[in-house]
């Protein structure tokens, strides 16, 4: 069921907003709040760190420095249970791209995710939160 309510901005505002959602490709202001009312709920879900929820880490490392790769491996070994999926791509003769996809309690997930980031040798890591989207209909 859609429920239509209106919205009061400053002109300034609405134009920028439009340019933005314009950019991001959405045909309407509607879809493009649905998002933002989204991206704020699961902000919230991730704030209380106790509930059930999904993440993804992005990781580019040297493989030449083995061990990394080992105690990268490790770590996710060590926390199977936590583990949706991971994919490694070799992205050159040195660098390599790792994609860890995670489901737990935001807290425990999180620092998982810290402790790879944090790893001397990674060279670039991202954390990005994402929800079960039990509650996002």
């Amino acid at each position: 069921m859609l429920t239509r309510f209106g919205i009061s901005l400053e002109n300034n505002l609405l134009k920028q907003f439009d340019k933005h959602i314009q950019k991001k490709g959405y045909l309407n202001r509607s879809e493009a709040l649905r998002d933002l009312i989204r991206d704020a709920l699961v902000n919230d879900e991730w704030l209380k760190g106790d509930k059930e929820t999904t993440a993804i880490v992005i990781i580019i490392f040297d493989h030449h420095q083995y061990t990394l790769a080992q105690k990268i491996t490790g770590i996710q070994h060590d926390h199977f249970i936590n583990i949706i999926a991971s994919m490694h791509s070799h992205l050159d003769e040195h660098n390599c791209l790792e994609v860890i996809l995670l489901k737990g309690k935001g807290h425990v997930i999180q620092e998982m995710a810290n402790n790879i980031i944090s790893m001397n040798g990674v060279k670039f890591g991202r954390f990005i939160p994402a929800s079960a989207g039990k509650n996002l209909e």
